[in-house]
């Protein structure tokens, strides 16, 4: 019998690893995943293919770009991530303010996967995703896995059906991961960070970017006892009596603890508490500019909750405190507001460092030593990038709109050159008489000749946009000369500023 799925009724029940290794074809199309669950054809999905829910895309929360506004930062990021590593070494501010006006929707996965060194990382083990989804996985972690897909953004059209395409990708993801960091296995919270990373890129890139918060951004969030999350607690409440003493003395008075409000913000990085706009503007500063963008996030909330003697009143003890917390005001959570209010908390990574020091003494002193040592943790995309120097090729873009062009453009160039003094050689001989053209020409009368156009800019391919076809241009059509060397590779072929740097960039 049909089990009621999310308040909707789901026919499909197997196991997902039944649903993976069955002989359903991954590329036929059985419509999207909520379809399978019940949803017809006319259902209304938002903008970021939401169905419905809390997170679902609503005016009053998100700002709209006006589309030239998007098309002129889509160039940017176009040239910026052709160019990468020189952009990251020498002029990395200007990546940062463009990571805060709003990475395009676009170029959001691919930008994700270059901020956080998951590109760098996955060229560097090739192959290494594929051998880890082949492995069937530890049993104990595999059924844990399977019990907490459906709860992963219940509402969006990628996960709102047990065993459609969105799970399986999730479940392979997460498995892979435990056999890859088996020490750590698998946290729940990372079900959410790994499913935010889905809806922007294919399953492997998606793996690499766990990897990478989880290792650089996050160290120690997920291990066993959940020691770091604890400590990083503890510095949002120090950081708090600095930028909100109010907040900090009513959480003091009423001995609230920071892992009783803040766990889940930090874990999952936002992505199950605020507005789905919201969302993907704190995770484009997060990636950007490391944890030190969570804690002003959570410093705002609490500043916004709790900062006022008038927001007080309403919270006279422990439990008012905590449902106040629990429901945070839409206006505080909107996207404009948050991104402002985020860039004007006066906390950088060194005050991070300078108060996590100071409370891993106090925690040595008061509990002992760590049971569970992470890596260092990386404050942003440019100090990753500078521990591990990438190499030329891991940068290099993959590009799935590809052009086949008829001939390079230097050759074509050439040829067209040879062409004119060919022409002009005749035109000395001999000075034909000059016809004035038929204005009524006749079917078989033969076409004015036309002079020639003028060659085609080389770099047009690589400064617009928008790739465009090879039927624009007459002369792209023609044979190259018999006396030429052979055409080398195209140069739109080598063209890096497709809208893709994988085979499915973003799912949405």
């Amino acid at each position: 019998m049909a089990k009621i799925e999310n308040g909707r009724q789901s026919a499909d029940t197997r196991s997902i690893r039944t649903i993976s290794s069955s002989h359903i074809d991954d590329e036929s199309s059985l419509g999207s995943d909520s379809e399978i669950n019940g949803f017809t054809s006319d259902r209304q999905t938002d903008k970021y293919g939401f169905i419905g829910g809390a997170q679902q895309y609503s005016e009053e929360s998100a700002q709209d770009v006006p589309p030239e506004v998007l098309r002129q930062r889509e160039v940017k990021w176009l040239d910026m991530l052709s160019h990468w590593d020189k952009w990251m070494i020498k002029r990395f501010n200007k990546v940062r303010l463009r990571c805060q006006k709003g990475i395009p929707p676009a170029l959001r996965g691919r930008a994700w996967l270059y901020l956080s060194g998951g590109k760098v990382k996955k060229e560097q083990n090739q192959g290494k995703f594929q051998e880890l989804d082949s492995q069937p996985g530890d049993p104990k972690w595999v059924d844990v896995i399977e019990k907490d897909l459906h709860r992963q953004f219940p509402f969006h059209e990628m996960f709102v059906s047990r065993g459609g395409h969105g799970q399986q990708d999730l479940f392979r993801v997460l498995k892979a991961y435990t056999l890859y960091r088996p020490e750590e296995g698998y946290c729940q919270a990372q079900a959410p960070i790994a499913a935010v990373l889905l809806m922007h890129m294919p399953a492997e890139d998606a793996f690499w970017g766990l990897v990478q918060i989880c290792e650089k951004y996050l160290p120690g969030y997920y291990s066993p006892g959940l020691e770091a999350i604890q400590l990083d607690g503890e510095i949002l409440f120090a950081l708090l009596r600095r930028v909100s003493p109010l907040a900090f003395r009513h959480l003091e008075k009423h001995k609230i603890d920071p892992i009783l409000y803040m766990t889940e913000w930090f874990m999952c990085a936002f992505s199950r508490t605020l507005p789905w706009a919201s969302v993907l503007r704190v995770w484009d500063m997060f990636l950007c500019d490391g944890v030190k963008i969570i804690f002003r996030v959570g410093l705002v909330l609490l500043k916004c909750m709790l900062g006022t003697r008038e927001k007080l009143k309403a919270c006279q003890g422990q439990y008012e405190t905590m449902e106040l917390l629990r429901a945070v005001e839409p206006r505080y959570m909107q996207e404009g507001f948050l991104v402002r209010e985020i860039l004007e908390v006066p906390v950088t990574a060194r005050d991070v460092e300078r108060v996590h020091h100071s409370q891993l003494k106090r925690w040595k002193k008061n509990r002992g030593e760590l049971n569970f040592k992470p890596p260092p943790r990386m404050h942003g995309a440019q100090l990753i990038m500078l521990a591990e120097p990438p190499r030329r090729q891991d940068l290099q873009q993959n590009p799935t709109i590809v052009l086949e062009a008829s001939q390079p453009a230097s050759q074509l160039k050439k040829g067209k050159e040879e062409k004119k003094s060919m022409k002009k050689k005749s035109m000395k001989k001999s000075q034909p008489v000059e016809e004035i053209p038929n204005p009524y020409p006749l079917p078989n009368d033969p076409p004015p000749s036309d002079p020639p156009a003028p060659p085609p800019d080389s770099t047009s391919s690589t400064q617009e946009p928008e790739p465009q076809t090879e039927t624009d241009s007459p002369h792209q059509q023609k044979e190259p000369p018999t006396d030429l060397p052979p055409a080398k590779e195209s140069a739109l072929k080598r063209s890096t500023q497709s809208l893709s740097s994988t085979e499915q960039d973003t799912y949405l």
